[in-house]
């Protein structure tokens, strides 16, 4: 008894809690974290804050269950009718087109305000319509639907590079109910913008030079003009402009109907580009083309000298008891290569070219091999829209176009003066010129200024060739036909041309083109007048010389 009573006091004591543990839990001891609740029991939740949950959750479940009833029972109906009536549509989030720059970052084409869903297109002018082109706009069916969405470059670098500056439109979708109000909406895809364009174009030389061709035209009774100038050595265009021209925002705009029609209607074609599509008899200005070729086949020298006494005559084929009689434009006298391009002896380049009495010429095929060695009569590559070929005469040609007359040495003769079937669009003419003053470097005219090397194409001819024409066009500015570009603050190398058109001859294109500065040749221009009276007194040469002297003052830069 005594011995159980021991064993279940033994057992007991395992229980018994000293003093000291009760004083280690009821307070921490150093270095613990009171924060962290270290030295402490853990407690259990009280009752008092089971309560206070338990009744937070009812609340809840009451107020929501009352929201249920509202939208299900009392406004079900209302949202039912809401649910048949609205639509979902997705609509069109238009985005900016790229807008286009000259070479100095001014605004050519830009984006302005509308009150529309989107942006209109805007404009510089004068002088740019034909280079920048014009814009058909998104448009809409009665509905409101947009069967085109998006801005369509139609004309100029607005057509040229429309996939690139135009941009990708975004979308979003819209609920609409029965009354057209918008209940909610939420963007699908972003808008990417359109990607800028610089252009190698001076805005301030194009506007000038179109100013300078159009007051000529209107003065001097030439229904229309072109100008380009061109960086030689890289196919940079500088200006190119065309007159006469339309309103870019007119045409964009398509609403002044009146206008659109005066501009279909008038003989002076306002929507053609010049510059790449309009084809024009040359004139003297292929000559130095002529002079190249006639040398490098060898059938003269530079030296040799031919007399002009303002004519020559060779046999008639339809009447044998007659002569044919061929005109120089005056008495030249004597006169080797150079001389001959600086007072534009036809006689001289007759004979050259088709040969006469003791000298041998080029031949049509010849001319045809050498003028299109430089590009002339095929297309320049230029990154524009309708451009234009050409035509340089031959035997083909007039079969094809004159049938049961064959080819004559008078139709040589006339063509290697420029004259009878030869047309030319002014693009390849600046090409070409720009090739004599690199000595055959024949580049690719562009518009857009980057880094990207454009296709060139090397004419392996003698650099002696190309001194003699240089020569030739130098002299012409200093007492030739060109004295009008003979200016104190630069070196001009210019050639002039007056190409004689229809039967009566009373109508003339005239052109200048040339090179400067003569010792470093860096930039070229082509001016062509179209179809002014014979009896003009000025022409594309003061033009040429107008522009000169303002760029003088306004845009020293390119004389350096």
């Amino acid at each position: 008894m005594i011995v159980r009573i021991f064993k279940k006091n033994k057992q007991k004591k395992n229980f018994f809690v000293e003093p000291d543990e009760i004083f280690l839990d009821s307070k921490n001891l150093q270095n613990f974290d009171n924060q962290q609740f270290e030295g402490r029991i853990e407690k259990p939740i009280s009752k008092k804050n089971i309560w206070f949950l338990g009744i937070l959750f009812f609340i809840l479940m009451g107020l929501f269950g009352v929201r249920l009833i509202y939208l299900q029972i009392q406004k079900g109906g209302a949202y039912l009718e809401r649910s048949e009536n609205n639509v979902l549509e997705k609509i069109i989030i238009f985005t900016e087109r790229g807008i286009i720059y000259d070479r100095n970052k001014k605004e050519l084409a830009w984006n302005g305000e509308s009150e529309s869903a989107f942006s209109a297109r805007a404009y510089l002018s004068p002088g740019f319509s034909h280079l920048l082109g014009y814009v058909s706009y998104p448009a809409q069916d009665k509905t409101g639907n947009y069967w085109q969405g998006e801005f369509i470059g139609k004309d100029g670098l607005e057509k040229q590079y429309n996939d690139k500056i135009k941009g990708e439109n975004g979308s979003k979708i819209i609920e609409i109910n029965a009354l057209g109000e918008i209940y909610s909406e939420n963007i699908v895809n972003i808008p990417i913008r359109g990607v800028d364009l610089i252009t190698t174009i001076d805005s301030r030389i194009q506007m000038k030079l179109f100013a300078l061709i159009k007051n000529l035209s209107e003065s001097n009774s030439f229904p229309g003009g072109a100008g380009i100038l061109m960086d030689i050595n890289n196919g940079e265009i500088i200006a190119s402009t065309s007159f006469p021209e339309y309103n870019s925002e007119i045409l964009s705009q398509g609403k002044d109907t009146v206008k659109i029609n005066d501009y279909m209607m008038d003989k002076r074609k306002f929507f053609m580009d010049r510059v790449v599509s309009g084809l024009y008899t040359p004139g003297s200005i292929v000559k130095p083309f002529l002079a190249i070729g006639a040398l490098t086949e060898g059938i003269i020298d530079q030296y040799k000298k031919i007399l002009s006494t303002g004519s020559i005559s060779i046999p008639n084929p339809y009447f044998p008891d007659q002569k044919s009689v061929f005109k120089d434009w005056r008495v030249n006298g004597w006169t080797d290569m150079a001389q001959a391009l600086a007072v534009s002896s036809d006689i001289y380049f007759y004979i050259i070219g088709g040969g006469f009495e003791n000298q041998k010429g080029l031949g049509i095929a010849n001319i045809e091999k050498y003028t299109k060695l430089f590009g002339i009569g095929e297309k320049t590559g230029i990154d524009l829209p309708d451009e234009k070929a050409g035509i340089i005469p031959n035997p083909e040609w007039k079969i094809e176009n004159f049938k049961g007359d064959p080819w004559r040495i008078g139709n040589t003769y006339h063509t290697a003066i420029g004259q009878y079937g030869f047309q030319v669009t002014p693009i390849q003419i600046a090409r070409a010129v720009s090739a004599i003053g690199n000595y055959g470097k024949l580049v690719t005219p562009h518009f857009i200024l980057d880094d990207t090397e454009k296709p060139n194409t090397v004419i392996n001819l003698k650099k002696d060739y190309f001194d003699v024409v240089h020569d030739g066009m130098r002299q012409a500015v200093s007492y030739g036909t060109a004295i009008a570009l003979n200016v104190p603050y630069a070196q001009i190398a210019a050639k002039t041309g007056t190409a004689q058109l229809g039967v009566k001859k009373n109508k003339v294109n005239s052109w200048v083109v040339g090179f400067f500065p003569y010792e470093n040749p860096k930039y070229a221009f082509t001016i062509m007048m179209e179809s002014g009276p014979s009896t003009n007194s000025s022409g594309a040469s003061s033009v040429m010389r107008q522009l000169l002297d303002w760029m003088s003052i306004n845009t020293p830069e390119y004389f350096k």
